[in-house]
């Protein structure tokens, strides 16, 4: 590996780059490029949900219309996020990847002008359509850099921003609203998407396209609009603390009914949008279930904690952000370690090493979470949870994708982006339902019934005479979490417990992608 400089030498073939094992100069640099682009739409999602109350204040707005600033923006990434495997070998992942955050820089700086909600909402969803193919693209593209014996180790350096997103966009949200404009949590996306753009033409190899492959329309007709309105449904539902009424059942039924629909074709088409049948292999099936299950009650967890500090201990967004620093800390901690042990020894046993950190940390909050408890003791357990996330969420993923061939790689990222935007979405609505429920049986007559939104609401001045019930509530549901976790363990005993293959590495003859 020559110079950092050379666009050729970036994306060299793994056979060539990787035998030592080690990441060399030419990798770093691609994960860098790819790093930045992730850094900047992940970080915008938290960013922008801490200043959602004041947008609605500048605009003159009611909460239910500024709402899809958020939620447009996410219903955008579930429509464009199925079409990045087929963008990948049609355009290129490098071309893909630069029309990507050229998209998402052109809706920051359209939103940051915005006059109105309605124009701000239509330039978040212009930002959702870029964003959601920079996540799985930048993934394509260094994976396939590194090569399947290193899969780990860049795993572990594209989970950074997935970490320290939600833990730092409350705190820079919450500074940029309050001492600077809300205008700047969409203009700081310009410098750094110009200079990931700028990076990413220098370093990144031109790859081929293969205009030939056709777009499996009848799978986005499905696929798309049926994560959209699943999405939107799951989210409404927890937003409302209730799945009962005629919206939110009707758009979670009608999308979970068009993805299943997509599924079963999926598994007979030829050039299906995600090829679907790359779960027969053990290795991707084994790492789909534990990511389902982890992300589903990791993701709710997460909910919960920022909405203690909020609810029941009065903390404004932005101190809530840094009182959950200690978990970024510790997965930056554990991350690094975490890849090389999973390119050394294989994902299995380095999961099943981190579920363990992560259920025995979860599991102390059914106890720990009390009207008074020191924050020094939250984030000690805070700190653990990190270590055994930066030991979990990447390697499980690595799992997926080291067997693969070079052309599976751009489904397979699709897809367990895909996993991951339902998951979340599943988890986040399924902890919002049950804490509110636990909150109504906690205090019951204290807020008229109203569960979450209600205890929201409760005046500081009788805050003090509930704060006790209203912690027992989130204690009992962090048990929900701690049993999904649990059940992680199942899929997780699956996992490859060895190196990769070098036969795997190039993608079983039995398994063609197309």
């Amino acid at each position: 590996m020559s110079t950092l400089s050379s666009p050729e030498v970036a994306n060299d073939p793994p056979e060539a780059s990787g035998a030592s094992g080690k990441l060399d100069r030419g990798v770093l640099a691609v994960a860098m490029v790819v790093v930045l682009g992730a850094v900047m739409s992940i970080l915008d999602v938290t960013v922008v949900n801490v200043a959602i109350n004041h947008l609605a204040s500048e605009f003159n707005s009611p909460l239910s219309t500024i709402q899809w600033v958020a939620t447009g923006y996410t219903l955008a990434l579930a429509t464009v996020i199925p079409l990045t495997g087929w963008a990948c070998a049609r355009f290129g992942t490098k071309r893909l990847y630069m029309i990507s955050i050229a998209l998402f820089v052109t809706g920051s700086a359209l939103a940051g002008m915005a006059w109105s909600a309605e124009s701000l909402i239509a330039f978040r969803v212009l930002q959702g359509l870029g964003g959601g193919m920079i996540m799985p693209a930048g993934m394509t593209i260094l994976t396939q850099a590194a090569g399947p014996k290193r899969v780990g180790q860049v795993m572990s350096i594209v989970g950074v921003p997935m970490l320290l997103g939600p833990i730092c966009g409350p705190i820079l949200g919450g500074y940029l609203v309050d001492d600077v404009s809300w205008r700047w949590i969409f203009f700081i996306n310009l410098p750094i998407g110009l200079v990931a753009l700028f990076l990413a033409a220098r370093i990144l190899k031109r790859d081929t396209p293969r205009p030939g492959e056709r777009l499996d329309l009848l799978g986005l007709v499905l696929l798309s609009p049926g994560l959209a309105s699943l999405i939107y449904g799951l989210a409404t539902g927890a937003q409302k603390s209730d799945f009962g009424s005629g919206e939110v059942l009707i758009t979670t039924i009608a999308g979970a009914v068009l993805v299943i629909l997509f599924a079963v074709r999926a598994l007979t088409a030829g050039n299906p949008l995600i090829d679907l049948r790359l779960l027969k292999r053990r290795s991707v099936a084994a790492a789909a279930g534990t990511m389902v299950l982890f992300m589903c009650a990791f993701m709710g967890a997460m909910l919960l904690l920022p909405l203690y500090y909020q609810v029941v201990r009065q903390e404004s967004a932005f101190a809530s952000g840094l009182l959950l620093a200690p978990q970024g800390i510790g997965a930056m901690v554990t991350m690094p370690i975490g890849g090389k042990l999973t390119d050394r020894m294989g994902p299995g046993r380095v999961v099943l090493i981190g579920l363990v950190v992560v259920v025995a940390s979860v599991a102390g909050f059914t106890s720990l979470l009390q009207a008074d408890t020191s924050y020094w003791s939250l984030g000690a357990v805070l700190f653990v949870m990190g270590l055994g996330m930066g030991l979990t969420m990447m390697p499980t993923m690595a799992a997926a994708i080291q067997t693969l061939g070079h052309d599976e790689v751009p489904r397979a990222s699709t897809m367990l982006n895909i996993i991951q935007q339902v998951s979340s979405s599943i988890g986040t609505a399924m902890m919002s339902v049950l804490l509110a429920n636990n909150l109504t049986d906690k205090l019951g007559g204290a807020t008229g019934g109203g569960g979450l939104s209600a205890a929201q609401k409760v005046p500081a001045a009788i805050m003090h005479k509930i704060a006790g019930p209203m912690a027992d509530a989130f204690q009992n549901t962090y048990w929900w979490s701690v049993g999904l976790l649990a059940l992680a363990f199942l899929p997780a005993l699956l996992l490859p417990r060895h190196r990769p293959d070098p036969v795997d590495a190039d993608g079983p003859a039995a398994m063609p992608m197309h």
